[in-house]
């Protein structure tokens, strides 16, 4: 027999490239680690639940008094009622008088009436600049 007539290509596979006993090895410890770690995990939260106990009436003062129940932010109650509030005080706003700065002579007014201050005005220039 010669060397050629022992391997033939495409004849059998390669036994040098991984060890199934060290991969079996380790996936038998992998899977006895996550159970080990899952009832550590069970254990540990039934302690905490019977050192602490359950939260005493909150699911009673979530279901009657939501703003008091859960800190801020909280979700809308209505989105389209604080949209419209939201709106109705920036409509005041915008078409309202009002004194911004008493000691320096500055208000605000609406936007329709000061366009038309702008238009019968114009825009200010500068003194020296050529329109």
């Amino acid at each position: 027999m010669d060397e050629n007539s022992q391997h033939t290509p495409g004849a059998g596979h390669e036994e040098t490239d991984i060890n199934v006993w060290a991969v079996g090895k380790f996936a038998v410890a992998l899977a006895l680690v996550a159970a080990a770690a899952l009832f550590l995990l069970v254990g540990l939260f039934r302690y905490f639940f019977r050192a602490k106990g359950p939260p005493a009436g909150r699911s009673q003062v979530a279901a009657s008094e939501p703003v008091k129940a859960f800190p801020q932010p909280q979700l809308q109650q209505s989105e389209v009622l604080d949209l419209k509030a939201v709106r109705a005080a920036e409509d005041q706003v915008l078409n309202s008088y009002a004194w911004i700065d008493p000691e320096k002579g500055v208000v605000r007014i609406p936007i329709d009436r000061a366009m038309d201050l702008l238009v019968e005005r114009g825009l200010p220039v500068r003194a020296g600049e050529v329109k």
